[in-house]
């Protein structure tokens, strides 16, 4: 008996040299697998490796990225063997709730936070159908975006992954509060999160938190699109703006900073937010105070609201005025950010653009002077990082969601092929296949 005894502890010891554990398990078995012509297999690199097999489980997590075009027993085979294949992009920055239209006035008092919701869930698929498996939405109504990724979390509708600010922080009166209606109708549309001195604002961002906020976002100067001739300078105090930094990182949040004139950005960065949102006059200091913080520019919004400028009929006169010269500069913006090698992640504003337009974005930044490769890294690795989302999504690697696109040509070439995504799986679901 003692001599079978030390024969089945050595069988098992040695099946344990084998499966890395002490008993027998059983390998993660692959329901889907890939067949890729061509991967950008490191981001970081731009290293692409040609006839790849991709396994994905059951959970939506990729197994292993396999030489060759395997072919497990039991699994559903996806041929992309003609197209190239990428990480699912990141936008750092969108508003799904909502798209500017010629109606944006009567909409702020006819739509209900449920119209918000709804029309969420349509433009949620249609930033998904564009290449975009994760989203960061950067100010909404509470109630409308934290049921929209609530119902996307447990796959009751189909969209992004979301990461949520919510309603922004801002001050009475500022780029986040109603402005542009009778005063007795501006005060009902109040923002709940307008704040004025430390105290308050600290307070609004502990709500804000409370409420289910995964990053806060402050508006730290005024804004193209608020209707009022208020300027896009500084708005917070520097009092202000510390006190917001220091009740959001208290409570393990983030802070982003929509952020306009150089006077602001420089002063958030100060005190301490961890990013800026476009950033139309960043100047040297501002390059300097961003180091290892990133900058999201959101180039296609300054294109988009330059067009609509020069066109008419969608934007009121002070929103007319201030998109024609931010237009302009914010283009100048994104040469600067690249000479001075500003760390980017990419965001578009969406929702100012139309929604499943994102990837013009690639066009206008290869115009500022990055490279093709710099743009897709601001979409992957960049943006993961920013949003803290590394062991998630960003890259095409064993462990992480299955977030995973393709297209016809090489975006390595020319990005404009990432205008018509042809393949799109978000957590190991396949929503497009073309």
């Amino acid at each position: 008996m003692l001599q079978r005894g030390k024969f089945l502890a050595g069988a098992l010891a040695a099946m344990a040299l084998v499966t890395g554990s002490s008993f027998a398990q059983t390998a993660p078995q692959a329901v889907t697998v890939i067949h890729a012509g061509r991967v950008l297999a490191d981001p970081s690199t731009g290293r692409v490796a040609t006839e790849q097999s991709i396994l994905v489980n059951a959970e939506g997590r990729i197994i292993s990225v396999e030489a060759g075009y395997v072919t497990p027993a039991g699994a559903t085979v996806i041929d992309q063997r003609n197209r190239f294949v990428l990480p699912g992009l990141i936008d750092s920055h969108v508003h799904l709730t909502s798209e500017l239209s010629a109606n944006q006035l009567i909409e702020e008092v006819t739509l209900t936070p449920a119209d918000g919701a709804l029309r969420g869930a349509e433009n949620a698929r249609k930033n998904l159908l564009a290449g975009f498996t994760t989203v960061a939405d950067l100010g909404a109504n509470n109630d409308s975006i934290f049921a929209l990724r609530r119902a996307i979390r447990e796959n009751r509708v189909p969209g992004p992954r979301i990461i949520a600010s919510g309603a922004s922080i801002t001050p009475h009166g500022g780029h986040g509060d109603s402005n542009g209606f009778a005063p007795d109708i501006n005060a009902v549309l109040a923002s709940p999160n307008a704040c004025s001195g430390a105290d308050e604002c600290r307070r609004a961002t502990r709500r804000q938190i409370q409420a289910g906020a995964d990053v806060i976002k402050i508006t730290a100067t005024g804004g193209v699109l608020s209707n009022t001739a208020a300027g896009v300078g500084q708005q917070f105090s520097d009092a202000e703006f510390a006190a917001i930094v220091e009740a959001a990182h208290s409570m393990g949040r983030r802070v982003t900073a929509h952020a306009h004139g150089v006077e602001g950005i420089n002063s958030a960065l100060r005190a301490g937010v961890d990013s800026i949102e476009h950033g139309s006059y960043i100047n040297a200091e501002s390059a300097r105070l961003l180091r290892n913080r990133y900058q999201v520019p959101t180039l296609l919004a300054g294109w988009w609201v330059g067009q609509l400028a020069e066109r008419g009929g969608t934007l009121t006169p002070a929103q007319t005025d201030k998109a024609r010269q931010v237009s302009r500069d914010m283009a100048n913006m994104g040469r600067f950010a690249r000479q001075n090698n500003i760390r980017i992640a990419f965001g578009t504003d969406t929702g100012v653009s139309p929604h499943g337009m994102n990837a013009r974005e690639f066009q206008l930044m290869v115009e500022a002077g990055f490279s093709p490769l710099q743009t897709i890294q601001a979409a992957t690795i960049n943006a993961a990082d920013h949003l803290q989302l590394n062991t998630e999504t960003g890259r095409i690697v064993p462990g992480l969601a299955a977030d995973i696109i393709a297209v016809d040509g090489d975006p390595l070439a020319d990005v404009s092929t990432l205008m018509n995504v042809r393949f799109v799986m978000a957590r190991g679901t396949t929503h497009k296949n073309e």
